[in-house]
Protein backbone atom coordinates (compact mmCIF):
# COMPACT_ATOMS: atom_id res chain seq x y z
CA UNK A 1 0.00 0.00 0.00
CA UNK A 2 1.28 3.56 -0.87
CA UNK A 3 -0.42 6.89 0.90
CA UNK A 4 0.65 9.94 -1.82
CA UNK A 5 0.20 13.70 -0.63
CA UNK A 6 1.66 16.48 -3.21
CA UNK A 7 3.11 19.17 -2.63
CA UNK A 8 0.84 21.45 -4.43
CA UNK A 9 -2.17 20.77 -2.32
CA UNK A 10 -1.13 19.10 1.04
CA UNK A 11 -4.18 18.66 2.34
CA UNK A 12 -5.61 15.91 0.07
CA UNK A 13 -4.04 12.30 0.28
CA UNK A 14 -4.46 9.46 -1.83
CA UNK A 15 -3.70 6.06 -0.42
CA UNK A 16 -3.68 2.91 -2.87
CA UNK A 17 -3.37 -0.82 -2.92
CA UNK A 18 -1.63 -3.39 -4.47
CA UNK A 19 -0.93 -6.13 -2.87
CA UNK A 20 -0.01 -5.13 -0.02
CA UNK A 21 -3.02 -4.63 3.03
CA UNK A 22 -4.30 -1.42 3.30
CA UNK A 23 -7.45 -0.73 5.55
CA UNK A 24 -8.23 2.81 6.35
CA UNK A 25 -10.51 2.76 9.66
CA UNK A 26 -12.85 5.80 10.26
CA UNK A 27 -13.71 7.76 13.70
CA UNK A 28 -17.48 8.32 12.99
CA UNK A 29 -19.39 10.94 14.71
CA UNK A 30 -23.36 11.79 15.02
CA UNK A 31 -25.40 10.80 12.08
CA UNK A 32 -25.45 13.37 9.12
CA UNK A 33 -26.46 13.18 5.81
CA UNK A 34 -24.93 10.95 3.76
CA UNK A 35 -23.56 13.79 1.15
CA UNK A 36 -21.44 15.50 3.91
CA UNK A 37 -20.10 11.72 4.89
CA UNK A 38 -18.39 8.61 3.28
CA UNK A 39 -20.22 7.86 0.04
CA UNK A 40 -19.58 4.62 0.29
CA UNK A 41 -21.59 3.97 3.50
CA UNK A 42 -23.38 1.18 3.35
CA UNK A 43 -27.45 2.00 2.76
CA UNK A 44 -28.33 -0.04 5.92
CA UNK A 45 -26.51 2.05 8.42
CA UNK A 46 -27.20 5.77 9.31
CA UNK A 47 -24.76 8.06 7.67
CA UNK A 48 -22.22 9.68 9.81
CA UNK A 49 -19.89 12.57 9.49
CA UNK A 50 -15.81 11.32 9.43
CA UNK A 51 -14.22 12.71 12.69
CA UNK A 52 -10.95 11.14 11.75
CA UNK A 53 -9.76 8.83 9.14
CA UNK A 54 -7.08 6.45 9.79
CA UNK A 55 -4.97 4.18 7.40
CA UNK A 56 -3.08 1.29 8.27
CA UNK A 57 -1.49 -1.78 6.87
CA UNK A 58 -2.59 -3.78 10.23
CA UNK A 59 -6.26 -3.21 11.85
CA UNK A 60 -4.57 -3.88 15.26
CA UNK A 61 -2.31 -0.80 15.24
CA UNK A 62 -6.02 1.50 15.01
CA UNK A 63 -8.53 -0.67 17.25
CA UNK A 64 -7.82 1.61 19.91
CA UNK A 65 -9.37 4.06 18.24
CA UNK A 66 -12.12 2.93 15.85
CA UNK A 67 -13.80 -0.63 15.10
CA UNK A 68 -14.70 0.57 11.94
CA UNK A 69 -12.70 -0.20 9.04
CA UNK A 70 -13.12 -0.06 4.86
CA UNK A 71 -10.89 -2.87 2.93
CA UNK A 72 -9.05 -2.09 -0.20
CA UNK A 73 -8.93 -3.97 -2.89
CA UNK A 74 -5.88 -4.88 -5.31
CA UNK A 75 -5.46 -1.27 -7.91
CA UNK A 76 -7.93 0.86 -5.96
CA UNK A 77 -7.08 4.52 -5.69
CA UNK A 78 -8.68 6.35 -2.57
CA UNK A 79 -8.92 10.19 -2.84
CA UNK A 80 -9.24 12.10 0.93
CA UNK A 81 -10.37 15.81 0.90
CA UNK A 82 -9.57 18.09 3.55
CA UNK A 83 -13.15 17.68 4.94
CA UNK A 84 -12.85 14.07 5.10
CA UNK A 85 -14.74 12.97 2.20
CA UNK A 86 -13.44 9.28 0.34
CA UNK A 87 -13.86 9.12 -3.30
CA UNK A 88 -12.32 5.57 -4.44
CA UNK A 89 -11.56 4.63 -8.25
CA UNK A 90 -10.42 1.08 -9.55
CA UNK A 91 -7.64 0.53 -12.25
CA UNK A 92 -8.83 -2.60 -14.00
CA UNK A 93 -5.57 -4.58 -15.95
CA UNK A 94 -8.36 -5.92 -18.21
CA UNK A 95 -7.97 -4.30 -21.68
CA UNK A 96 -11.72 -4.73 -22.86
CA UNK A 97 -12.97 -2.78 -19.42
CA UNK A 98 -12.86 0.73 -18.72
CA UNK A 99 -9.31 1.68 -17.42
CA UNK A 100 -10.69 3.55 -14.29
CA UNK A 101 -13.75 3.19 -12.94
CA UNK A 102 -15.19 5.03 -9.57
CA UNK A 103 -16.11 2.29 -7.19
CA UNK A 104 -17.52 1.50 -3.44
CA UNK A 105 -16.04 0.29 -0.65
CA UNK A 106 -18.65 -0.81 2.03
CA UNK A 107 -17.26 -0.38 5.99
CA UNK A 108 -17.37 -3.57 8.41
CA UNK A 109 -16.82 -3.57 11.98
CA UNK A 110 -14.00 -5.30 13.49
CA UNK A 111 -14.70 -8.17 16.42
CA UNK A 112 -11.24 -7.33 18.02
CA UNK A 113 -11.17 -6.15 21.51
CA UNK A 114 -8.56 -4.33 22.66
CA UNK A 115 -7.20 -6.86 25.49
CA UNK A 116 -6.14 -9.45 22.15
CA UNK A 117 -3.38 -6.28 21.10
CA UNK A 118 -2.00 -5.97 25.15
CA UNK A 119 0.63 -7.48 26.82
CA UNK A 120 -1.21 -8.04 30.12
CA UNK A 121 0.97 -9.81 32.84
CA UNK A 122 3.76 -10.95 30.12
CA UNK A 123 6.63 -8.93 29.09
CA UNK A 124 6.50 -10.30 25.46
CA UNK A 125 3.69 -10.49 23.27
CA UNK A 126 4.84 -14.22 22.14
CA UNK A 127 5.11 -15.01 25.34
CA UNK A 128 1.54 -14.10 26.12
CA UNK A 129 0.69 -15.80 22.94
CA UNK A 130 2.36 -18.93 23.79
CA UNK A 131 0.23 -19.19 26.97
CA UNK A 132 -3.34 -18.21 25.16
CA UNK A 133 -3.54 -21.94 23.08
CA UNK A 134 -5.45 -23.42 25.82
CA UNK A 135 -7.88 -20.28 25.18
CA UNK A 136 -7.22 -20.27 21.19
CA UNK A 137 -7.76 -23.95 20.61
CA UNK A 138 -11.30 -23.75 21.99
CA UNK A 139 -12.15 -21.01 19.95
CA UNK A 140 -11.25 -22.59 16.83
CA UNK A 141 -13.39 -25.82 17.78
CA UNK A 142 -16.15 -23.39 19.42
CA UNK A 143 -19.50 -23.74 17.51
CA UNK A 144 -18.07 -26.35 15.18
CA UNK A 145 -17.66 -29.73 16.96
CA UNK A 146 -20.32 -31.45 18.61
CA UNK A 147 -18.89 -33.28 21.26
CA UNK A 148 -22.01 -35.32 22.47
CA UNK A 149 -23.18 -35.99 18.68
CA UNK A 150 -19.54 -36.68 16.87
CA UNK A 151 -20.37 -34.64 14.19
CA UNK A 152 -18.54 -31.44 12.83
CA UNK A 153 -20.10 -28.31 10.99
CA UNK A 154 -17.73 -25.93 9.17
CA UNK A 155 -20.66 -23.23 7.52
CA UNK A 156 -17.74 -21.75 5.21
CA UNK A 157 -17.19 -25.38 3.47
CA UNK A 158 -20.85 -26.69 3.66
CA UNK A 159 -22.12 -25.47 0.01
CA UNK A 160 -19.23 -26.94 -1.25
CA UNK A 161 -18.49 -30.50 0.34
CA UNK A 162 -20.24 -32.41 -2.68
CA UNK A 163 -17.21 -31.14 -4.87
CA UNK A 164 -14.58 -31.21 -2.62
CA UNK A 165 -15.36 -34.84 -1.67
CA UNK A 166 -15.19 -35.56 -5.71
CA UNK A 167 -11.88 -33.71 -6.18
CA UNK A 168 -9.12 -36.28 -7.89
CA UNK A 169 -6.52 -34.76 -5.24
CA UNK A 170 -5.87 -31.69 -2.87
CA UNK A 171 -3.27 -29.53 -2.72
CA UNK A 172 -2.23 -27.65 0.50
CA UNK A 173 -0.37 -24.58 -0.92
CA UNK A 174 1.63 -22.05 1.99
CA UNK A 175 4.66 -20.74 3.28
CA UNK A 176 6.47 -21.11 6.69
CA UNK A 177 4.89 -21.83 9.33
CA UNK A 178 1.45 -22.20 7.66
CA UNK A 179 3.41 -25.14 5.38
CA UNK A 180 4.48 -26.56 8.23
CA UNK A 181 1.05 -26.47 10.12
CA UNK A 182 0.11 -28.25 6.32
CA UNK A 183 3.47 -31.08 6.89
CA UNK A 184 1.46 -31.87 10.35
CA UNK A 185 -1.58 -32.75 9.03
CA UNK A 186 -0.97 -34.11 6.23
CA UNK A 187 -1.09 -37.91 7.33
CA UNK A 188 -4.41 -37.71 9.00
CA UNK A 189 -5.77 -35.64 5.71
CA UNK A 190 -4.97 -38.86 3.58
CA UNK A 191 -6.45 -41.91 6.00
CA UNK A 192 -9.49 -40.20 6.46
CA UNK A 193 -9.98 -38.74 2.81
CA UNK A 194 -8.42 -41.29 0.72
CA UNK A 195 -7.19 -38.79 -1.49
CA UNK A 196 -4.17 -37.82 -2.45
CA UNK A 197 -2.24 -35.21 -0.76
CA UNK A 198 0.43 -32.87 -1.63
CA UNK A 199 2.09 -30.14 0.22
CA UNK A 200 3.49 -26.81 -2.21
CA UNK A 201 5.60 -24.17 -0.71
CA UNK A 202 4.05 -21.36 -2.65
CA UNK A 203 7.03 -19.23 -4.01
CA UNK A 204 7.85 -22.98 -5.69
CA UNK A 205 4.52 -23.47 -6.83
CA UNK A 206 4.55 -20.41 -8.82
CA UNK A 207 8.35 -21.11 -10.08
CA UNK A 208 7.35 -24.39 -11.33
CA UNK A 209 4.00 -23.11 -12.83
CA UNK A 210 2.82 -26.71 -11.34
CA UNK A 211 -0.06 -28.19 -13.42
CA UNK A 212 -3.69 -27.59 -11.85
CA UNK A 213 -6.50 -29.06 -13.06
CA UNK A 214 -10.15 -28.09 -12.85
CA UNK A 215 -11.05 -31.17 -10.36
CA UNK A 216 -8.15 -30.28 -7.88
CA UNK A 217 -8.83 -28.44 -4.75
CA UNK A 218 -6.15 -26.53 -3.49
CA UNK A 219 -6.10 -25.28 0.01
CA UNK A 220 -4.12 -21.73 0.91
CA UNK A 221 -3.09 -21.33 3.96
CA UNK A 222 -1.93 -18.16 6.16
CA UNK A 223 -2.58 -16.66 9.06
CA UNK A 224 -2.67 -12.74 7.83
CA UNK A 225 -4.55 -13.81 4.35
CA UNK A 226 -2.13 -11.46 2.66
CA UNK A 227 1.01 -13.47 2.16
CA UNK A 228 2.14 -12.45 -1.25
CA UNK A 229 3.87 -15.61 -2.72
CA UNK A 230 0.32 -17.75 -1.16
CA UNK A 231 -1.68 -15.23 -3.08
CA UNK A 232 0.06 -15.19 -6.60
CA UNK A 233 -0.75 -19.11 -5.99
CA UNK A 234 -4.17 -18.47 -5.73
CA UNK A 235 -4.80 -16.27 -8.38
CA UNK A 236 -2.76 -18.56 -10.38
CA UNK A 237 -4.83 -21.76 -9.08
CA UNK A 238 -8.29 -19.79 -9.75
CA UNK A 239 -7.30 -19.43 -13.33
CA UNK A 240 -6.91 -22.45 -14.26
CA UNK A 241 -10.31 -23.59 -12.78
CA UNK A 242 -9.35 -25.47 -9.40
CA UNK A 243 -11.90 -24.82 -6.37
CA UNK A 244 -10.01 -22.86 -4.14
CA UNK A 245 -10.11 -22.91 -0.10
CA UNK A 246 -8.94 -20.41 1.77
CA UNK A 247 -7.57 -21.24 5.25
CA UNK A 248 -7.01 -18.13 7.61
CA UNK A 249 -7.18 -15.95 10.45
CA UNK A 250 -7.97 -12.73 9.15
CA UNK A 251 -11.63 -11.53 8.20
CA UNK A 252 -12.01 -9.74 5.01
CA UNK A 253 -8.19 -10.39 4.14
CA UNK A 254 -6.79 -10.91 0.49
CA UNK A 255 -7.36 -14.73 0.39
CA UNK A 256 -10.38 -14.43 2.72
CA UNK A 257 -11.63 -12.42 -0.44
CA UNK A 258 -10.77 -14.15 -3.05
CA UNK A 259 -11.11 -17.76 -2.43
CA UNK A 260 -14.24 -19.71 -3.42
CA UNK A 261 -14.90 -20.92 0.40
CA UNK A 262 -12.85 -21.19 3.34
CA UNK A 263 -12.22 -21.93 7.27
CA UNK A 264 -11.58 -19.05 9.59
CA UNK A 265 -9.08 -20.27 12.52
CA UNK A 266 -10.38 -18.03 14.80
CA UNK A 267 -6.89 -17.87 17.21
CA UNK A 268 -7.37 -14.19 17.93
CA UNK A 269 -4.93 -11.55 17.38
CA UNK A 270 -1.47 -12.66 16.68
CA UNK A 271 1.11 -9.28 17.87
CA UNK A 272 4.70 -11.23 17.67
CA UNK A 273 6.20 -11.89 14.40
CA UNK A 274 6.99 -15.71 15.36
CA UNK A 275 3.78 -17.00 14.95
CA UNK A 276 2.60 -19.66 17.51
CA UNK A 277 -0.87 -20.09 18.65
CA UNK A 278 -2.04 -19.58 14.41
CA UNK A 279 -0.14 -23.05 14.11
CA UNK A 280 -1.93 -24.95 16.60
CA UNK A 281 -5.09 -23.41 15.33
CA UNK A 282 -4.97 -24.02 11.37
CA UNK A 283 -4.03 -27.42 12.90
CA UNK A 284 -6.92 -28.14 14.33
CA UNK A 285 -8.77 -26.28 11.99
CA UNK A 286 -7.51 -28.64 8.74
CA UNK A 287 -8.11 -31.72 11.02
CA UNK A 288 -11.66 -30.46 11.22
CA UNK A 289 -12.27 -30.23 7.42
CA UNK A 290 -10.31 -34.11 7.47
CA UNK A 291 -13.67 -35.00 10.03
CA UNK A 292 -16.18 -33.53 8.13
CA UNK A 293 -14.73 -35.05 4.82
CA UNK A 294 -14.99 -38.41 6.74
CA UNK A 295 -18.20 -38.14 8.12
CA UNK A 296 -20.31 -40.06 6.16
CA UNK A 297 -17.75 -42.77 5.70
CA UNK A 298 -18.50 -46.29 8.18
CA UNK A 299 -14.91 -47.51 8.44
CA UNK A 300 -13.50 -44.13 9.31
CA UNK A 301 -15.85 -43.56 12.20
CA UNK A 302 -13.10 -45.61 15.21
CA UNK A 303 -10.37 -43.16 13.98
CA UNK A 304 -12.72 -40.47 14.14
CA UNK A 305 -14.24 -41.06 17.48
CA UNK A 306 -10.48 -41.15 19.26
CA UNK A 307 -9.50 -37.92 17.27
CA UNK A 308 -13.19 -35.87 18.50
CA UNK A 309 -12.61 -37.64 21.95
CA UNK A 310 -9.23 -36.48 22.64
CA UNK A 311 -9.41 -32.90 20.67
CA UNK A 312 -12.44 -31.96 23.45
CA UNK A 313 -9.00 -32.62 26.17
CA UNK A 314 -6.52 -30.65 24.13
CA UNK A 315 -6.90 -27.31 25.67
CA UNK A 316 -5.94 -28.99 29.23
CA UNK A 317 -3.23 -30.73 28.14
CA UNK A 318 -1.28 -27.56 26.78
CA UNK A 319 -2.22 -26.35 30.10
CA UNK A 320 -0.17 -29.07 31.79
CA UNK A 321 2.90 -28.65 29.38
CA UNK A 322 2.75 -24.69 29.95
CA UNK A 323 3.77 -26.14 33.47
CA UNK A 324 7.41 -26.99 32.44
CA UNK A 325 8.25 -23.44 31.65
CA UNK A 326 10.47 -23.04 34.60
CA UNK A 327 12.96 -26.29 33.79
CA UNK A 328 12.85 -25.49 29.93
CA UNK A 329 14.00 -21.84 30.54
CA UNK A 330 16.62 -23.18 32.55
CA UNK A 331 17.81 -26.19 29.62
CA UNK A 332 17.61 -23.02 26.98
CA UNK A 333 19.90 -21.54 29.74
CA UNK A 334 22.43 -24.56 29.22
CA UNK A 335 22.28 -24.59 25.37
CA UNK A 336 21.99 -20.72 24.77
CA UNK A 337 25.81 -20.32 23.33
CA UNK A 338 25.59 -23.29 20.84
CA UNK A 339 26.03 -22.63 17.24
CA UNK A 340 23.51 -24.93 16.06
CA UNK A 341 20.65 -27.43 16.92
CA UNK A 342 19.05 -30.21 15.49
CA UNK A 343 15.77 -31.53 15.62
CA UNK A 344 14.61 -35.28 14.89
CA UNK A 345 11.08 -37.11 14.58
CA UNK A 346 9.08 -39.04 12.02
CA UNK A 347 5.86 -39.52 10.95
CA UNK A 348 3.24 -36.96 12.17
CA UNK A 349 6.32 -35.04 14.27
CA UNK A 350 8.21 -34.15 11.05
CA UNK A 351 5.68 -31.37 11.06
CA UNK A 352 6.61 -30.27 14.57
CA UNK A 353 10.42 -30.88 13.68
CA UNK A 354 10.02 -27.80 11.17
CA UNK A 355 8.07 -25.44 12.85
CA UNK A 356 10.14 -25.85 16.21
CA UNK A 357 13.52 -25.39 13.75
CA UNK A 358 11.80 -22.36 12.05
CA UNK A 359 10.94 -20.88 15.67
CA UNK A 360 14.37 -21.19 16.97
CA UNK A 361 16.01 -19.97 13.91
CA UNK A 362 13.66 -17.05 13.44
CA UNK A 363 13.99 -15.17 17.57
CA UNK A 364 17.23 -16.53 18.59
CA UNK A 365 19.25 -16.94 15.34
CA UNK A 366 20.78 -20.01 16.26
CA UNK A 367 21.08 -22.36 12.85
CA UNK A 368 18.77 -25.20 13.51
CA UNK A 369 16.98 -28.09 11.50
CA UNK A 370 14.32 -29.72 11.56
CA UNK A 371 15.65 -33.76 10.14
CA UNK A 372 13.18 -36.54 9.52
CA UNK A 373 14.60 -39.28 11.90
CA UNK A 374 14.53 -41.67 8.61
CA UNK A 375 17.02 -39.38 6.69
CA UNK A 376 19.94 -39.43 9.65
CA UNK A 377 21.96 -42.14 8.34
CA UNK A 378 21.93 -40.23 5.29
CA UNK A 379 24.14 -37.54 5.98
CA UNK A 380 23.04 -35.52 8.82
CA UNK A 381 24.60 -38.11 11.77
CA UNK A 382 27.74 -37.00 10.42
CA UNK A 383 27.47 -33.53 11.90
CA UNK A 384 26.40 -35.18 15.37
CA UNK A 385 29.44 -35.29 18.09
CA UNK A 386 29.24 -34.12 21.83
CA UNK A 387 29.25 -30.57 20.88
CA UNK A 388 25.70 -31.01 18.89
CA UNK A 389 22.75 -30.08 21.01
CA UNK A 390 19.73 -32.43 19.57
CA UNK A 391 16.23 -32.62 20.24
CA UNK A 392 14.51 -36.02 19.55
CA UNK A 393 10.52 -35.89 19.80
CA UNK A 394 10.02 -39.42 20.34
CA UNK A 395 6.35 -39.25 21.74
CA UNK A 396 4.52 -43.15 21.89
CA UNK A 397 3.16 -43.25 18.02
CA UNK A 398 2.99 -45.58 15.05
CA UNK A 399 6.84 -44.40 14.35
CA UNK A 400 8.08 -45.20 18.11
CA UNK A 401 10.12 -48.05 17.73
CA UNK A 402 11.73 -46.44 14.89
CA UNK A 403 12.57 -42.82 16.61
CA UNK A 404 14.10 -45.15 19.28
CA UNK A 405 16.62 -46.25 16.76
CA UNK A 406 17.55 -42.54 16.08
CA UNK A 407 18.32 -42.42 19.51
CA UNK A 408 20.60 -45.11 19.92
CA UNK A 409 22.38 -43.69 17.13
CA UNK A 410 23.11 -40.50 18.41
CA UNK A 411 23.51 -41.47 22.14
CA UNK A 412 26.29 -44.28 20.75
CA UNK A 413 27.91 -41.16 19.22
CA UNK A 414 28.08 -38.99 22.07
CA UNK A 415 25.32 -36.25 20.86
CA UNK A 416 23.77 -34.12 23.67
CA UNK A 417 20.33 -35.13 23.59
CA UNK A 418 17.34 -33.38 24.48
CA UNK A 419 13.77 -35.78 24.91
CA UNK A 420 10.52 -34.82 24.51
CA UNK A 421 8.47 -38.53 25.04
CA UNK A 422 5.52 -39.53 26.46
CA UNK A 423 4.34 -39.18 30.30
CA UNK A 424 5.99 -41.97 32.16
CA UNK A 425 7.88 -43.44 29.60
CA UNK A 426 11.29 -44.47 31.64
CA UNK A 427 12.53 -46.43 29.01
CA UNK A 428 13.18 -44.05 26.06
CA UNK A 429 14.68 -41.99 29.05
CA UNK A 430 17.45 -44.89 29.41
CA UNK A 431 20.81 -43.17 29.98
CA UNK A 432 19.78 -39.53 29.44
CA UNK A 433 19.71 -36.84 32.53
CA UNK A 434 16.40 -35.82 33.59
CA UNK A 435 16.87 -32.20 33.54
CA UNK A 436 17.00 -32.96 29.77
CA UNK A 437 13.35 -35.16 29.27
CA UNK A 438 10.44 -33.56 28.87
CA UNK A 439 7.36 -35.26 29.65
CA UNK A 440 3.98 -34.59 27.35
CA UNK A 441 0.32 -36.58 27.56
CA UNK A 442 -0.44 -38.74 25.45
CA UNK A 443 -3.10 -37.98 23.15
CA UNK A 444 -4.38 -39.69 19.50
CA UNK A 445 -1.41 -39.57 16.63
CA UNK A 446 -2.51 -36.90 14.31
CA UNK A 447 -3.24 -34.14 17.63
CA UNK A 448 0.32 -34.82 19.49
CA UNK A 449 1.27 -32.26 17.66
CA UNK A 450 -0.66 -29.80 19.49
CA UNK A 451 1.23 -30.65 22.32
CA UNK A 452 4.67 -31.65 21.01
CA UNK A 453 5.49 -27.91 19.81
CA UNK A 454 4.96 -26.28 22.89
CA UNK A 455 8.13 -27.42 24.77
CA UNK A 456 9.64 -25.76 21.61
CA UNK A 457 8.04 -22.77 21.45
CA UNK A 458 9.23 -22.44 24.71
CA UNK A 459 12.33 -23.38 24.18
CA UNK A 460 12.65 -20.87 21.17
CA UNK A 461 11.34 -18.10 23.51
CA UNK A 462 13.66 -18.88 26.52
CA UNK A 463 16.67 -18.79 23.85
CA UNK A 464 15.86 -15.85 22.27
CA UNK A 465 15.64 -13.85 25.89
CA UNK A 466 18.58 -15.78 27.13
CA UNK A 467 20.99 -14.66 24.17
CA UNK A 468 19.35 -10.80 25.07
CA UNK A 469 17.28 -10.40 21.30
CA UNK A 470 14.20 -8.94 20.76
CA UNK A 471 11.52 -11.48 20.89
CA UNK A 472 8.47 -9.79 19.04
CA UNK A 473 10.52 -8.42 16.63
CA UNK A 474 13.29 -10.18 14.69
CA UNK A 475 15.91 -8.50 12.31
CA UNK A 476 15.10 -8.67 9.06
CA UNK A 477 11.85 -10.55 9.32
CA UNK A 478 7.80 -8.92 9.10
CA UNK A 479 4.63 -10.02 10.47
CA UNK A 480 2.88 -10.51 6.74
CA UNK A 481 5.19 -11.05 3.91
CA UNK A 482 3.34 -9.12 1.67
CA UNK A 483 6.30 -9.17 -0.87
CA UNK A 484 8.03 -11.84 -2.99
Amino acid sequence: GYVNQSAAWPSPLSPSKYVSPLSPGVVLQTPSTLSSGMPDMPPESPAMEPLELLISSDISAIIEHTRRVMHIENNDIVHVNANGRISIVHIHEDPTLETITPSTRTLSTVEMELSEIMKGKFDYFMQKEIHEQPESTVNTMRGRINFAEGTVLLGGLTRHLTDIKRCRRMLFIACGTSYNACVSTRIIMEELTELPVTMELASDFIDRGCPVFRDDVCFFVSQSGETADTLEALMYAKSHGALCVGITNTVGSAIARESVCGVHINAGAEIGVASTKAFTSQIIAIIMIALVLSQDSISKQPCRKQILADLQRVPELIKEVLTQDEQIKEFAKQISECRSLLVLGRGFQHGVCLEGALKIKEISYIHTEGIMAGELKHGPLALVDEAMPIILIATRDRTYSKVQNAKHQVHARAGKLMLICSKGDKEIQDGISPQFCFEVPEVADCLQVLVNIIPLQLLSFHLAVARGYNVDQPRNLAKSVTVQ
